[in-house]
């Protein structure tokens, strides 16, 4: 066990577009996260980000034929199929959007130091969550996932992507909500 203390609680994406279930996106899992996340943020007193995938403007490179792939996303930033769910839209956190899968870059870094301890929750585990992951532990981050408070794009796609994380100790570990103490 640790302390959230010296931590920052980072929610990937939680939003409409992975949410939906009528969404192309939409994790059948994402239900079930919303309550071990807001559990989580309570004990993290004013060191929470929310991050928010949004279209790239323009769309350069593989963008350009990923949003052709997928044009109900290729929408304005502040569409509503971006926002926040409502179950999570009022927590207490500094909200960060970027059009990339991964959010850890600068943006990201400036908010929690460039080598931080960082509790990774979110949609997608087998997108989102996982670039994010591999990103900021190569760039020095300690991180835990937690693996209730993540949705895969399906069960067997978040299973896959938590054993992939699981091959990155120390740098990634795994635990549940209840082994986040604040």
């Amino acid at each position: 066990m640790w302390s959230a203390s010296d931590a920052w609680l980072v929610v990937i994406d939680p939003q409409r577009i992975f949410a939906d279930p009528d969404s192309p996106w939409g994790s059948p899992m994402f239900p079930s996260i919303v309550a071990p996340v807001r559990r989580l943020a309570e004990h993290f007193g004013g060191r929470v980000i929310v991050t928010r995938w949004v279209a790239p403007r323009p769309a350069v490179g593989s963008w350009s034929a990923y949003l052709s792939a997928w044009p109900f996303a290729d929408v304005p930033g502040n569409d509503p199929l971006f926002d926040v769910v409502d179950e999570l839209a009022d927590l207490d956190a500094r909200v960060l959007s970027a059009p990339t899968f991964g959010k850890w870059g600068p943006e990201l870094s400036a908010i929690t130091g460039p080598a931080p301890r960082l509790v990774v929750t979110g949609v997608s585990t087998d997108c989102c969550v996982i670039s994010t992951a591999l990103a900021a532990a190569d760039a020095g981050a300690t991180l835990t996932v937690v693996t209730d408070a993540c949705a895969g794009s399906t069960p067997e796609n978040h299973r896959r992507a938590l054993d992939v994380m699981a091959l990155y100790p120390p740098q990634i570990t795994l635990a549940t909500s209840a082994d986040v103490r604040p």
